[in-house]
């Protein structure tokens, strides 16, 4: 109200703009037409080098696994393929389940079936197991691949008794999971699987809005050197057009230059269900956010300012962090991190995977993540807050190398998420302190006092049971109470200083106790200080 008083004293018109309602209204748009069958969207997962990319390769006949390091596959891909002269097929292949659970995680579905890959010769892998359960959680269709059939030791029975142990019931055995036997490097029953696929979908009934404003889902995105901000994106209502204006999440926005597919021919428009690389964006979205058509630039701008205060007020709302017992609070250890990118997606899949690093005594604290290749104020932020660069699959340029050979700052470079999940795992075992336990080795009982002093008593002992060591920690016990701790600073057998005496001899110590002692009823509990190593799993 003030406000628009104000406005209307320096004699101007005002207008409401209630941007949760036109959020509402754009995604809305559409609702009541007609709804048109579409391509189903295939998720591959599996365990890691079970031959997810390999059998994509193998269906679309192209070879994207040489492209890849080692062979596995460190980016969202996104392609569609035509069966039949009409019917396609969309599939995502993903770098493991970790970019799967973090789509999901943004509150974000684009997949209608999962093909889960296990592969013939080796089985059931924890990986296997994992993205079962993420499929069982999405409460999406799945369809099980068994890879390289053709090796000698594969064995089908195997895998489906296997499978049904965590709940996935093959057809063969009474269940609704279609299974089906495939080798890519062989190109065996291939068409069976494609088929398979096309059935769910039938099943399923898919279909969308095509004539409308397009919405979607931002599953890549990076920063090209030559072309700027690149967006891999899933269209799943309306049509995206050349020349349409996009909102991607809270920060980013812009005209859509120019489309290509994912064989890299340019396209005018994008349907639902099909894959498209997008240019004409100012800045790199989010993985796994939503995005949408607007009416143009100013309106984005809105809609852009709506989502950033939105976000403002939800991170106003998270509790802060509980440091009542600030001494229990400072002795936990901080690993601090700068995490930089080649794509969102990797970014995403990445701080999924480093936040299921849980320890009580030690944490991960990714100070800064982005995209893009390594640079000057990524080493000074690492000086300042004494913090490793992570870098997977970007470069980093001569000057900045020396910057940090300067500064002391180390520079990790990855090709392969796993790696960099590994590396950190040892990082925070190399830093995590070792409980110390009290262990009792030994027993002495006194049978002379020859001094006391300042310098504490010299004593003639007898090893009543196992051992004593030069070093050890002492507990003085009187009538069951503890009256000193304290470490043996001399030990000797006759005149000769030695490192340990056993049970059955006697010895000589210096205590660094200089209170009254008794023979007759002081006993002496030998103690050893044993450090467990403890190791980040």
């Amino acid at each position: 109200d003030q406000a628009s008083i104000i406005v209307e004293a320096f004699n101007h018109t005002f207008k409401l703009v209630d941007n949760a309602k036109l959020e509402n209204d754009l995604y809305s748009d559409g609702n009541n037409m007609e709804l048109i069958p579409r391509a189903p969207v295939v998720t591959v997962m599996g365990h890691v080098d079970h031959g997810k990319t390999s059998l994509l390769d193998a269906i679309r006949e192209s070879n994207v696994v040489d492209g890849e390091f080692k062979g596995i596959t460190q980016h969202i891909g996104a392609y569609q393929i035509t069966l039949n002269g009409d019917k396609k097929i969309t599939f995502i292949d993903t770098p493991g389940h970790e970019a799967f659970a973090a789509m999901r995680a943004h509150g974000t579905n684009v997949t209608d079936i999962v093909v889960l890959v296990v592969a013939a010769d080796d089985g059931i892998m924890p990986q296997t197991i994992e993205s079962i359960n993420h499929v069982k959680a999405a409460n999406v269709a799945m369809i099980v691949a068994v890879n390289k059939i053709d090796k000698h030791d594969a064995d089908l029975d195997r895998i489906t008794n296997a499978l049904l142990q965590h709940g996935v019931v093959a057809e063969s055995l009474g269940g609704d999971v279609i299974v089906v036997p495939v080798s890519a490097k062989e190109k065996i029953n291939l068409d069976q699987l494609k088929s398979s696929i096309l059935l769910i979908a039938d099943l399923l009934e898919l279909k969308a809005v095509y004539n409308t404003r397009a919405s979607g889902t931002v599953i890549e995105s990076k920063v090209d050197k030559n072309c700027g901000v690149v967006a891999t994106l899933i269209v799943q209502k309306g049509t995206l057009k050349v020349g349409d204006i996009i909102v991607a999440g809270n920060q980013a926005y812009g005209r859509v230059r120019s489309m290509f597919n994912a064989d890299g021919g340019s396209e005018k428009v994008a349907i639902p269900s099909m894959p498209i690389k997008v240019f004409g964006l100012n800045n790199v979205p989010n993985f796994g956010t939503s995005f949408i058509v607007v009416d143009s630039e100013k309106q984005a701008r809105e809609l852009i300012n709506y989502r950033q205060d939105l976000l403002n007020v939800e991170l106003s709302k998270q509790p802060a962090i509980d440091k009542s017992n600030i001494l229990l609070y400072d002795m936990v250890d901080e690993l601090n991190v700068i995490l930089k990118c080649d794509v969102m997606g990797s970014i995403e899949a990445i701080c999924y995977s480093i936040g299921k690093i849980t320890h009580k005594d030690i944490r991960v604290n990714i100070l800064y993540k982005g995209v893009g290749n390594i640079t000057k104020s990524d080493v000074l932020l690492a000086e300042t807050s004494n913090s490793i660069i992570l870098a997977f699959n970007v470069k980093t340029d001569t000057q900045v190398k020396e910057l940090a050979k300067q500064k002391n700052i180390e520079i990790k470079h990855y090709f392969v998420i796993y790696d960099i999940i590994d590396d950190i795992k040892k990082i925070l075992t190399g830093m995590l302190r070792p409980l110390k336990q009290e262990v009792q080795i030994g027993t002495l009982s006194v049978r002379k006092v020859f001094s006391v002093g300042n310098n504490g008593s010299v004593l003639g002992c007898y090893v009543t049971s196992g051992l004593v060591k030069k070093g050890a920690l002492v507990k003085l016990v009187r009538n069951n109470n503890i009256m000193h701790e304290g470490k043996i600073k001399v030990l000797r057998r006759f005149k000769d200083d030695v490192k340990e005496v056993t049970a059955g001899f006697e010895c000589g110590i210096l205590l660094d106790y200089s209170k009254e002692i008794y023979p007759e009823s002081d006993v002496m509990n030998i103690f050893e200080i044993v450090e467990e190593i403890r190791v980040i799993q």
